[in-house]
């Protein structure tokens, strides 16, 4: 079991809980997932490690409620456990010799965004951080990017907060304005990042973007989480979750990631959990 040592609403639907997980603190690194079941009849969720403190054995995980197991999750309390919390897996975030970095997230994609900017910053890197909400609402982890980065820029839909406008309107000014970065990581809504993806394809920008498609087992013998990039099959748990931006057909993994789209939103229709949670209810 793995209890949650930390509890935090960051907004209406994002939670951010702290879990002790000594052996994955140690070891995991910007990219990488973790994958939790809740109980034994719970299914298995995918999650992007948001922070690790290795000196309290902690990971961070920071997720939207979306659908029935997160929002199990997010019902849990300081003291509570979750029964299963499996990683660090999926590839490390390759960085190379990046010296000029511009990271952008996307809504709850931020949280993702995060331990990239961290890393580079710590690396001695230039990073500039775009990081993109619908409106000053759902702004999250604001104080945190600014201490891991030389810039911060946020960017609100409906400019209720920082700049109107979008992450891919920003980037295009900060590059019109002789920003050579040697590096962009995209991370957030598919579009978001197919988008940012075609403002850096004509300067040649290197650009990486983190995938999340369906996944079950985490471990590549499933096949269940295949994307196409550069015309070949890859699988987001094992090859990824990290892949050259400008190789990826995002149409098709919008179009497999909405399949189960239907049936969510008949569970949370019909489904007495959910009935019971809106109406402050037992789990």
């Amino acid at each position: 079991m793995y209890k949650i040592v930390k509890r935090q609403q960051l907004n209406d639907t994002v939670v951010r809980l702290d879990v002790q997980a000594p052996f994955i603190a140690k070891k995991a690194k910007a990219g990488q997932f973790i994958i939790f079941r809740i109980d034994e009849h719970g299914e298995r969720i995918p999650l992007t490690i948001a922070d690790t403190d290795a000196e309290k054995g902690t990971v961070s995980i920071i997720f939207q409620i979306v659908g029935q197991s997160t929002m199990l999750l997010s019902q849990l309390q300081e003291g509570d456990a979750i029964l299963d919390f499996v990683g660090p897996l999926g590839a490390a975030t390759e960085f190379g010799d990046a010296k000029k970095v511009c990271v952008i997230g996307g809504g709850v994609g931020n949280a993702i965004a995060y331990p990239s900017a961290k890393a580079l910053f710590n690396m001695g890197a230039d990073v500039d951080v775009i990081a993109g909400f619908r409106s000053k609402d759902i702004v999250i982890l604001e104080d945190e990017f600014k201490a891991v980065c030389n810039r911060l820029f946020i960017t609100t839909d409906d400019g209720t907060y920082g700049e109107k406008g979008f992450v891919t309107n920003k980037l295009q000014e900060l590059i019109d304005a002789g920003n050579n970065y040697d590096l962009v990581i995209a991370i957030g809504p598919i579009p978001m990042m197919k988008f940012v993806s075609k403002v850096t394809e004509p300067y040649n920008i290197k650009t990486l973007v983190s995938l999340n498609p369906i996944m079950i087992d985490g471990t590549g013998m499933c096949g269940g989480c295949r994307v196409t990039v550069g015309g070949e099959i890859k699988f987001a748990c094992v090859d990824g979750p990290d892949f050259d931006g400008h190789k990826v057909d995002y149409d098709e993994l919008m179009q497999r990631n909405s399949t189960y789209r239907e049936f969510e939103a008949h569970d949370k229709e019909h489904c007495r959990m959910y009935k019971a949670a809106d109406m402050g209810g037992a789990k």
